[in-house]
This record gives C-alpha cells, sequence and structure tokens, in this order.
C-alpha cells in the first residue's frame, strides 16, 4: 500500500509541473475571476445580436409598406419638401432599401436657431416614412430601441458608466481571449487515437461528463468566432488597444468616424442640384441593386455624400461610397470597397464582425450561437472545477488510508 502511495505521489508530482497543467490552471483561475462578468456581457451579446429583427418584430407598422399596384414612390425631392414643411426642419440624410416593401428613413434636424445658452439646434430625429404616400409611419425611438440601449450599456459597461464599467468589461475581454487560445491548447487531444472525442457530446454518458463535453466541444466550435468577438471588441474598451491594432494593420481604426466631407467651391451664381439628381449620379458610379444613404450637407460648400450597399441573406455589411459636388455633381472621391489593400478591408469591418452582421442574417445565426454557447461556458466551467474539488478531496482521503496502511 504504501509503494503505491509513493507512485501516486510521484505520478501526481509529474503532471503538477507540466506545460498542460500550467495551461489549465491559468484557464481555470481566471475562467473564474472573469466568469460572472463575462457571462453578463456574452449574454446580453447573444440577446443585441438580431436587434433590429427583433424591432421589426414587434412593430413591423414601421418598417413594412404595402407596395401598390403601379409601385410608383413618391419623388425623392417632392418627399423631401413636403416632409420638411411638415416638421418645421431639415433633412440631413435618407435611406432608401433595396426592398420595395419596406418604409424609408429619414432624418429630419430642427431650425438651426440659438438657444439662451448660445448653442444651436438640436439632434435630428429619424422618421420611417413611406416612399408611396409620404406617410410619417412612426420614429426609431420606441420601447424596444429603449430595452436594447439598455442591454448594450450593461454589455459595453454593467451599467456602471464608461469610466469604470468600460474597464471592467475590457480587461475582462482580455481575459476572455487568453480563455479562448488556452481552451483550444485544452481541447487538443494528448493522443491522437481520442481525436474524435473533442468533436462530440456523449449523450450517454453521467451528467458530469456531459457538461464537460458541452464545455470542452462547444467551445472548441465557437473558438474563432468568440476570438474575433474578443479582439474586436476590446476597439471599444481601450484606446490604446485600438491605435495598436491600426498600426499592426496599417489602417486606422474607426477612421470613419472621423472622416469629414470634402468641400466644394461655392461661387455667387453657383446653384445646387437636387437630391433626385445625387442618386442618379452616384448610381451610375455603382451600377448595382442595393441599399442607398444619402447625407446631405448643412451648407453650401461641403460635398453631397452618398453610400451604397448590398442587401440580401448572406450580403457582405459593407459600402462604397461617392462624394459629390453639390453644385455640378462631379465625383470629387469615389471609395469602392472591392478595390481597397485588405488590411484596410478588414479594418472597416471592425464593427459588423464584432455585432455579427458582417455577411447579414447568414453570420448573425452563426454569431447568435456562438454567444449562446458562450454564455453557458462560465456555467458549465464552473460546475467542472466543482466536481474537479470534490475528486480532489476524494483523492485525499485514498491517499491517507493507503498511507495508514
Amino acid at each position: 500500500m504504501l509503494q503505491a502511495a509513493l507512485v501516486f505521489n510521484r505520478t501526481n508530482m509529474k503532471d503538477r509541473f507540466s506545460f498542460r497543467k500550467l495551461i489549465n490552471d491559468v484557464h481555470l483561475w481566471l475562467g473564474i475571476a472573469s466568469g460572472l462578468v463575462l457571462f453578463i456581457v456574452c449574454l446580453t451579446g447573444t440577446i443585441y445580436t438580431f436587434r433590429s429583427d427583433i424591432e421589426e418584430m414587434l412593430e413591423p407598422e414601421k418598417y413594412s409598406v404595402t407596395v401598390p399596384a403601379d409601385a410608383a414612390v413618391i419623388p425623392i425631392n417632392k418627399l423631401i419638401t413636403t416632409l420638411e414643411q411638415q416638421q418645421q426642419g431639415k433633412v440631413v440624410s435618407l435611406e432608401i432599401p433595396a426592398d420595395k416593401a419596406e418604409s424609408y428613413r429619414v432624418s429630419i434636424a430642427p431650425p438651426q436657431t440659438e438657444n439662451p445658452e448660445g448653442e444651436r439646434g438640436g439632434r435630428p430625429t429619424s422618421y420611417y416614412v413611406n416612399p408611396y404616400t409620404g406617410a410619417i409611419l412612426g420614429t426609431t425611438e420606441s420601447p424596444a430601441s429603449e430595452f436594447f440601449g439598455t442591454v448594450m450599456k450593461m454589455h459595453r459597461w454593467l451599467l456602471m458608466g464608461d469610466s469604470v464599467g468600460r474597464v471592467i468589461v475590457g480587461i475582462s475581454t482580455i481575459i476572455f481571449a487568453i480563455l479562448c487560445l488556452s481552451g483550444i491548447i485544452l481541447w487538443w487531444p494528448k493522443k491522437l487515437k481520442n481525436w474524435k472525442q473533442g468533436f462530440k457530446v456523449k449523450t450517454s454518458a453521467n451528467w458530469k461528463r456531459i457538461n464537460h463535453d458541452l464545455h470542452n466541444t462547444f467551445g472548441f466550435y465557437s473558438f474563432i468566432l468568440l476570438l474575433i468577438m474578443a479582439l474586436t471588441g476590446l476597439c471599444w474598451s481601450f484606446e490604446w488597444y485600438r491605435d495598436a491594432l491600426g498600426k499592426v494593420m496599417g489602417a486606422e481604426v474607426f477612421k470613419g468616424r472621423r472622416e469629414k466631407p470634402l468641400s466644394t467651391f461655392a461661387g455667387a451664381d453657383v446653384t445646387t442640384l437636387s437630391p433626385e439628381d445625387f442618386i442618379v449620379r452616384a448610381n451610375a458610379l455603382l451600377p448595382f441593386e442595393g441599399n442607398i444613404r444619402l447625407s446631405l450637407p448643412s451648407d453650401d460648400s461641403t460635398a453631397v455624400v452618398v453610400t451604397k450597399s448590398k442587401a440580401g441573406f448572406m450580403a457582405l455589411n459593407a459600402s462604397d461610397k461617392v462624394q459629390l459636388d453639390q453644385h455640378n455633381g462631379e465625383a470629387l472621391k469615389v471609395d469602392i470597397f472591392a478595390e481597397k489593400p485588405l488590411n484596410e478591408q478588414i479594418v472597416s469591418l471592425i464593427k459588423p464582425l464584432h455585432l455579427g452582421d458582417v455577411y447579414g442574417t447568414f453570420s448573425k445565426i452563426l454569431y447568435f450561437l456562438a454567444c449562446l454557447i458562450a454564455t453557458s461556458l462560465p456555467v458549465t466551467g464552473t460546475l467542472i472545477w466543482i466536481n474537479k474539488l470534490k475528486k480532489k478531496s476524494g483523492k485525499k482521503v485514498k491517499l491517507k488510508t493507503a498511507t495508514a496502511g
């Protein structure tokens, strides 16, 4: 009995200082330390994946319209003029979907008058408009949008505010990336003959084995998507990470946020083209069916910006952009996504890569499943840890019995 105990001790010491044991300990303790935060972040991410689809399902009357027999939409110029008169403001953007049965989205800014504090105007309000009748169907504000706004605040800041919550979520996201990498190392079988075990859940086993397989196997299948989510999510958490990623990729992250439209020359006798003209000229430069967004300038010295993207179940969430001289319609700059270098394409897709709509509904389904798995990992991982603690306690009791014998 004593000899058996000594053999057990030697084997135990060998395993204790192995590389795999080190990775296992790192995976375990980092998972325990960040488990609750990651559970909340992953759960809210799962809920947020189909935000737009849920909002459309709850209020279909705002997003869908009945297409008349002649399918004649109101001319853009007339529609804009009518809306500006009704709402006593100025249309600053107009979104025209490729689907004829969807409503337009129009953003209208209030009159630019100064208040007692010297501040001008206010934030634009976005309306959903029936393009066949001109009727306003509603705004982007709704109980569903408020709910998802709260979900997003919890996802990014744990409802603690930007200064504290953002740092906690950011650190937990770094840990999550480490957990993904260490998890794939632990998943890798020691022997080739055990390779197939990592691809399936043994449903006929006891609940402990099933729980272990759920953690191990599902974690493997979602590994790539979860790692992408973590690495892209850090761009919102830490400025130093965002800048470092931009340098590594050779392209600025979130460049579009700071990019302003080009300037145009406005002479004394220069006229401004109509919104309809801008759309026609943009379509000539971007000859494909897709969703159009027209951004109108607030002065006579700024370019008109038209973006266009393809629509569909697996459409890439990337847009081509044209900047037009508002006086003569000349193309000042044309940005074609497919013609950009690969590094710029990847960087410009950071947001859809994180949100999951990089390939439309198809990728959203995959991301939803991956987020659902990620939400379960802290739970199954904790159960594995508890089971190991019980197992170790049992081994210690056996060892004491063997030594005494």
